[in-house]
């Protein structure tokens, strides 16, 4: 199964109730399947309050890449600088 990552559209600039609607349907129909979008309300008093929308989607090719890159599976399982290493950081700790 594919890995999903979670993604944020902030929305903070003040506008009319119609244009933030239209706004808000334009995400939503935008957004990938099972997505699990979810609204809150961020903020405070002192630095102002925006709406958050998060949402999963799936990786892109890029992250794909660095996540295969750097996945378990990828690493050499007998390389020896590596145990070197852990011998070293084993001393310290």
């Amino acid at each position: 199964m594919p890995r999903r990552v979670k993604d944020y559209i902030e929305i903070s600039d003040y506008t009319s109730l119609d244009k933030l609607i239209e706004y808000l349907q334009a995400i939503r129909d935008n957004l990938p399947d099972g997505a699990e979008p979810e609204l809150k309300v961020r903020g405070d008093d002192v630095f102002g309050r925006r709406l958050t929308i998060s949402y999963f989607r799936e990786l892109n090719e890029e992250e794909a890449q660095l996540e295969e890159r750097y996945s378990p599976a990828s690493l050499p399982a007998d390389d020896p600088g590596i145990e070197e290493l852990r011998r070293r950081l084993d001393k310290i700790a």
